[in-house]
Formats: structure tokens, C-alpha cells, sequence
């Protein structure tokens, strides 16, 4: 699942292809969307909020979409050959006269009036990129079940928005907490927050795939902290690094 970072940037790339642009074709390809026609609107936005993008068309419309897994959006300039993927794995076409953004493989994908974008990103904690951002209430917000392990709380997106599996396993080990340690019991708990949204801040102009990581997908190779080797277990149904020496489970 793609972190808060990498939606942040998909965000970007959207605003700067098509804000302010009006668009000449529009091509929902789900069932429930697909009769809808969105030619002569002009794009007034695209927000990231978390992991959700909010696209914002003239008219009170929003085009929500998750990428979850595997989905993306690619922008291409006219004449240029369409990479993303195959021709069926298509869900949106959105075009300009200057650009046309892709959408592949988009798991969630719907059209709403924005005035109802509560309904599908209310749910969320304090967005770690966003303008909402209130690390006071983060905390409050992980702090509220103390029996939960710090990495299922840190995945939680109604806690804080944006940390996917990369950035759980990142943070754990620059605060030194193991990530199956209740998070009640762990000292200083703000010092999640602030790692967190260091860790996201220092990643969203990086190209993506050139995060630097200390811990995650590094199984077996030596901590850069201590030497010790890298471990990796399944937590709540996903791979979970850590380094047994540097986060031990009273480590303060």
C-alpha cells in the first residue's frame, strides 16, 4: 500500500497536468460511473488527503480514488504512448488539451459532490502532509487504546494519515520501539508523531523509490545502528522490520 508520500506526489503531478485546465474527455470505467460525462468542466484542484485523492471539478464534483496496492496515475503528453499498464486495467481517463492522466487499476473510484467529502475521509486522523495537520491530537488519537502494539496503532489511519507499512517499520526503529509493544507502555509516546511526520516531510519531493530505509526489506542484513541483523514477522497480516538489540520492548 502506498505511503502518504507517495500519494502526496501522485497529488503534484495531477494538480500541476490538470488544475485550471478544462477537460475534453472524461471516461469513467466503472459500472456505476460510467455514463458520467465530465467534458467542458475545468479542473479546480487535486488534494491528497492521507492515502485518498480528491479531484475537484467545477460543478460541487469530486472524483475520489484510494490506490491501495497496485493502483496509479500516470499523466502523459499528447501523442505519447500509454505505459501504465494494459488497456483493460484502465479506470479513468481524464484529459486536457495539454495533458491526459491515466488511472490504473484504481480499486476505489467514485464521483461525489464535494460537499459530501466527509463521507469518504472524515474517518481520518491528522493528515501527516496535510494542512490539517495537529500532532496533539495524534497522540490523543493513539494514545486512546494503550493495549494496541505501536505498529497496528501507527497503521490505523483514523489515528494519523499517511503511514503505510514502509514508514510503520521506519518510525518503530527510529524511536527505538518495538512495533508489538503496547503502545501505553511506551516512554515518551510523542515521539512517534514527530518521527513520522520527519520521516514523511523528508520523502515527498524524493523521487519515488529513492527513500533511504533503515530497516524495512533489509531481513537479515546488519542494523546501521548496532550491527545486529534485521528481523522481520508478520504483523496484522504484513511484514513488519525491526532490529531485536536497538528495539527492545522497554527501550527508551
Amino acid at each position: 500500500m502506498p505511503e502518504g508520500d507517495t500519494v502526496w506526489q501522485a497529488a503534484q503531478r495531477l494538480h500541476t497536468a490538470l488544475a485550471g485546465h478544462r477537460l475534453i474527455r472524461s471516461d469513467l470505467r466503472v459500472p456505476r460511473f460510467a455514463t458520467a460525462d465530465l467534458t467542458g468542466r475545468t479542473v479546480l484542484d487535486v488534494t491528497p488527503r492521507g492515502k485518498h485523492l480528491l479531484t475537484r471539478i467545477e460543478g460541487g464534483l469530486t472524483l475520489h480514488s484510494h490506490l491501495r496496492m497496485d493502483g496509479s496515475w500516470k499523466v502523459y503528453a499528447p501523442g505519447e504512448r500509454w505505459t501504465g499498464g494494459a488497456a483493460h486495467q484502465i479506470r479513468a481517463i481524464l484529459g486536457t488539451s495539454e495533458r491526459t492522466a491515466v488511472g490504473y487499476r484504481l480499486p476505489v473510484l467514485e464521483l461525489l459532490r464535494t460537499g459530501d467529502e466527509e463521507r469518504v475521509v472524515g474517518h481520518l486522523g491528522p493528515d501527516l502532509l496535510g494542512p490539517d495537520w495537529d500532532a496533539a491530537r495524534a497522540l490523543r488519537n493513539l494514545l486512546s487504546h494503550p493495549a494496541r502494539p505501536v505498529g497496528e496503532a501507527l497503521l490505523d489511519q483514523r489515528n494519523l494519515a499517511g503511514v503505510g507499512n514502509i514508514f510503520k517499520s521506519e518510525t518503530c526503529f527510529l524511536v527505538r520501539a518495538n512495533p508489538w509493544l503496547p503502545i501505553g507502555e511506551l516512554p515518551s509516546p510523542e515521539r512517534l508523531v514527530t518521527a513520522a511526520k520527519k520521516l514523511l516531510e523528508a520523502n515527498r519531493n524524493r523521487p519515488g523509490g529513492s527513500r533511504r530505509l533503515y530497516v524495512y526489506g533489509r531481513a537479515g542484513r546488519p542494523c546501521p545502528r548496532c550491527g545486529t541483523s534485521i528481523r522481520t514477522a508478520e504483523q496484522d497480516g504484513r511484514p513488519t522490520y525491526w532490529c531485536p538489540l536497538c528495539q527492545s520492548a522497554a527501550t527508551s
